[in-house]
Formats: structure tokens, sequence, C-alpha cells
């Protein structure tokens, strides 16, 4: 499989081809990858048909699109069975891609479709990156209406905790960086609170955002939500994102999942605007979206309003994050609920 090799070891793919085939794989597969063997032009037809089973370390079990065609969901299956979801999302500016690090997740969040299936292993470098590619390929193929043609930004918040797959992860951004040529900027590693992770991350070499999946302003409150709390509290969560700060220069968001009668209260918000001042952080507050097993709701409209307002009386930033793709079960959260539609 291209994508399971290293770039620079492509070599061993193609025995007694020239250097200068293996640079033009390299090109197709990270550069101007393409849905289907058959378009490598360059390269012999025996190359080609010789790659065209192999091209992708999954295939596309379902496709589901909403939002008139600017939200896409996509359920890749690895050979082993794994489910890989990724949801891309096309705006005016930008198109962002959403991907999986984990088939499956470990951290048991009580409100997230994802957990609440299970764990069922680390995806692989490759299979992380070929997410990434196999998105560029479809909007070369078939771009999205109102939106740039191609990815502009990677958020490693779908399936999976990143951190928990630390060397995986750490080189597929090493690849999307380097090898894609994406901006370090333009990606978002998302972590519920692995605190050695945070700190692994800090001293890597690309200025990557950290978002910190807060959830919950105290230690009561956010071990009923996120088990992981238990071992790494709040307070060396929020002293693992001062320090990434401190050493990368880069703003931190704050994800907050807003849950009806839960974490919605007026106390929440003080308490959650006074630790995104304290860490001079950027609060996303996202309407928890429907799963099947969670327990918990979204709250009206006019309570998501007051906390919103509530947390910007702080002083804080605070952004009301936009929801796509509740309809295909590609929104925050509703990763794995399901595969057809």
């Amino acid at each position: 499989m291209p994508y399971a090799t290293d770039p620079d070891a492509l070599g061993a793919l193609l025995p007694g081809e020239p250097r200068y085939r293996i640079d033009q794989l390299r090109e197709w597969l990270y550069l101007h990858p393409v849905l289907d063997a058959e378009q490598m032009t360059n390269l012999p037809l025996s190359l080609r048909r010789d790659l065209a089973d192999r091209l992708w370390p999954f295939r596309v079990e379902a496709e589901r699109t909403t939002d008139d065609g600017a939200t896409i969901k996509w359920l890749f299956r690895a050979g082993d069975g794994a489910a890989i979801e990724a949801v891309l999302m096309g705006y005016p500016h930008r198109t962002t891609l959403c991907i999986s690090s984990q088939a499956g997740c470990a951290m048991a969040c009580t409100f997230c479709a994802t957990g609440q299936f299970g764990f069922d292993r680390h995806l692989t470098a490759g299979e992380i990156v070929a997410q990434v590619a196999y998105a560029a390929a479809h909007l070369r193929a078939n771009p999205m209406p109102r939106s740039p043609a191609r990815v502009g930004n990677v958020v490693f918040m779908g399936m999976g905790e990143p951190l928990a797959n630390y060397p995986n992860v750490r080189e597929a951004i090493r690849r999307i960086v380097e090898v894609m040529g994406l901006s370090a900027r333009s990606i978002t590693v998302s972590t519920v609170g692995v605190t050695p992770g945070i700190d692994r991350l800090a001293t890597e070499p690309w200025p990557v955002t950290l978002a910190l999946s807060l959830h919950a302003a105290d230690d009561h409150l956010r071990e009923t939500l996120v088990p992981l709390n238990h071992r790494y509290p709040l307070d060396h969560i929020l002293a693992a994102a001062a320090r990434f700060r401190a050493e990368k220069g880069r703003r931190v968001t704050l994800e907050w999942t807003l849950m009806s009668e839960v974490n919605d209260t007026p106390d929440q918000a003080r308490a959650l605007g006074a630790i995104a001042r304290e860490l001079r952080a950027h609060v996303n507050v996202i309407p928890m979206n429907p799963t099947p097993l969670a327990p918990q709701k979204r709250p009206p409209k006019a309570r998501i309003d007051q906390f919103v307002d509530e947390v910007r009386r702080t002083g804080a930033t605070v952004t009301l994050r936009d929801t796509r793709g509740i309809e295909i079960d590609a929104a925050c959260g509703q990763l794995r609920v399901s595969s057809g539609g």
C-alpha cells in the first residue's frame, strides 16, 4: 500500500524503476492525489494497473452529503474491517477536513457517539494521511459549491483521541506539513487532556493549534463527563495547556460541548470565562448534537445564547460554533453513529 510506506522509501514499491518514477509517484500521492491510479498519466500503464487495487489503505463504504453538497462524510473500511470516518466541510473562504486518528475511542466521554461504541485500534500514519489525500483527490474531481477546491484546514477532531496515538499522529502531521505542503498553522489537534501528549506536542517543530476539549470547569463535573479527568485532573491539564502556549506562541482553543442542565449554567459560564482569560484562550461553544446512547441533551436556543453571553461578559473571546452535518451523523460527537442513509 503506497500510503503505508514512508514517502522517502517509496522505491521499495517500485523495484527497478528509475528515481524519477519514484518522484512522480510521490507527487501523485501527496501533491496531486487522484481517486484512481489510472489518472496518474505520466506513469506506465503497467505500473498504474499494479497500483490500481492497492492505492488506498481502505475502501469507501459510504459517502453521504448534506448542506447542499457543502458537507460530506465518508465511512472508510480498512482491510481488517476497522471503520474510519472523515468529514469535509466547505465554507466561502476555506475547506476544512475533520479526520480520525483511531478506529473508535477509549476515552468513553459520555456525550460522544464514538466513545459509546468503544475502541478498536490505532490508525497508522498512512491511514491518517490517506484521509487527507482522499479528500484532496475528491475535491479535484468534484469541487464543492462556493468553496476552495483544496483542503485548507485539517482538524484532528474525528474518531479517537489523537494524543493517545502519538507516534502515528506525529508522523501524519510531519507528512501533511513537510510532504503535502499544508501549513502547520492550519492543523488543529484536539485532546480531552492527555497531558504528557500535550507536553510532547509542544516540543515538535510544527506550530499546530491545540484544542482542549474542556466541557466542564471543575473536576467534580468533568469526571462525570470525561473519565480521563480522574487520571489527569483539571489543574494538570490547564498547566500543560499554558506550557504549550508559552512554548509555541499559539493561542489554545477551549472546546465546550454545551449540554442542557449539565454544563450550561451561569456558574459554569463564568468559570469557563475565567479559565479562558487566564490562558488567553479562545472558547468554542458547540451545542450538543444528538447521539443514540447519551443521556445528555442539547439546550434550547435561548439558554445557548445566555451561556455564550455570560462567557463573553467575563471578557473572554467566545464563538458559537456553526453546526454542520447533523442530518448525516457528521457533526461533532456523532461520528460512528451510522453508515447508511
